[in-house]
């Protein structure tokens, strides 16, 4: 079972940024596509976006497009979401999570090792 350690919540204004990271214990076919998704209080857990271990694919949610951007670290085995221009509505728990494929990249039932997630929280 490959291990997925995010960081990087916390409190921030609206307008703010944070950058999420994902550590995984290692790469293997099981954690092809890697992706971030959230839950907001009393809702379901829902996509933000998606990539590859290579960085050519990148999949986002419309509600982050133009705001959050994924990237990649090959030698720490670490995916990172940089989130920008933060709203109240991005307020959730994020969870990293990794599947062998995904299709669409969005679909939550192909992921399969999840993180424990971290907490963000945007204030208005």
């Amino acid at each position: 079972q490959v291990q997925l350690v995010e960081s990087g919540g916390g409190l921030v204004q609206a307008g703010g940024s944070l950058r999420l990271s994902c550590a995984a214990s290692r790469r293997t076919g099981s954690t092809s596509i890697m992706g971030w998704f959230r839950q907001g209080p009393g809702k379901e857990r829902e996509f933000v976006a998606a990539t590859t271990w290579s960085g050519g694919i990148a999949y986002y949610a419309d509600s982050v497009k133009g705001r959050f951007t994924l990237s990649i670290d090959i030698v720490r085995n670490t995916v990172y979401l940089q989130m920008n221009s933060l709203r109240p509505e991005d307020t959730a728990v994020y969870y990293c999570a990794a599947a062998r494929s995904a299709q669409p990249m969005g679909n939550i039932n192909a992921y399969g090792n999840w993180g424990q997630g971290t907490q963000v929280t945007v204030s208005s």
